[in-house]
């Protein structure tokens, strides 16, 4: 039976379900591997978001809280909002206590990706307040680290903060990731997608 992979996320202009694009290709170059991308339910009102020139949710499908004790593995992600996980994310979460008190996520590997549009903007402090979600689930955190070589210890390029289009900074707190996040978001799924498999094996 296959390793079921979600990689549920939030994102308001597209930037981190471009990550997350990324993280499937990762995940499903993985043999036995099924990986499946899920979109957060919005929690903003149409006019809100046309105010703040969003454009249409794409085709991905909206997860309900309950479909996670579904997934072997979950991969979340999200924009980063004053240093913390974006709100429609949080508001998701927080909708996971039935599952919190059947402990159905507890033991099952979970990572994180985010996107933040400045280096000033959160990027130690979103995944380590993030992490207390998955620890509140007794979840296995898996972490990329410095996993797949020397392009993690790229200098050249700044990472996690790089512009926004041209200087332009997004309303949701994200930019269009560079092609070496984009590369670092393949290795992250099949990382993660690697360790799931051997977690589900060792059961």
């Amino acid at each position: 039976m296959a390793t079921k992979v979600f990689i549920v996320y939030y994102s308001m202009y597209g930037h981190v379900e471009r990550l997350a694009e990324e993280i499937k290709k990762g995940a499903s170059s993985i043999e036995g591997v099924e990986a499946k991308m899920w979109q957060v339910p919005e929690i903003l009102p149409d006019e809100v978001l046309v105010k703040m020139s969003a454009p249409p949710k794409s085709e991905v499908p909206i997860i309900t809280a309950n479909q996670l004790a579904e997934a072997d593995g979950v991969l979340f992600g999200f924009p980063t909002r004053f240093g913390m996980m974006a709100a429609q994310f949080k508001a998701f979460l927080d909708a996971t206590g039935g599952l919190w008190r059947s402990q159905q996520l507890a033991g099952k590997p979970a990572g994180i990706f985010y996107s933040t549009g400045s280096q000033g903007g959160g990027q130690e402090t979103t995944p380590l307040t993030a992490i207390t979600q998955l620890v509140h689930h007794g979840m296995i955190f898996v972490p990329i680290g410095y996993t797949f070589g020397a392009g993690m210890f790229e200098m050249e390029k700044v990472k996690g903060g790089s512009p926004y289009g041209a200087g332009t900074y997004a309303g949701d707190g994200t930019r269009v990731p560079s092609e070496l996040e984009l590369e670092q978001a393949f290795h992250q799924g099949r990382y993660f997608a690697v360790m799931a498999k051997k977690l589900k094996t060792s059961a």
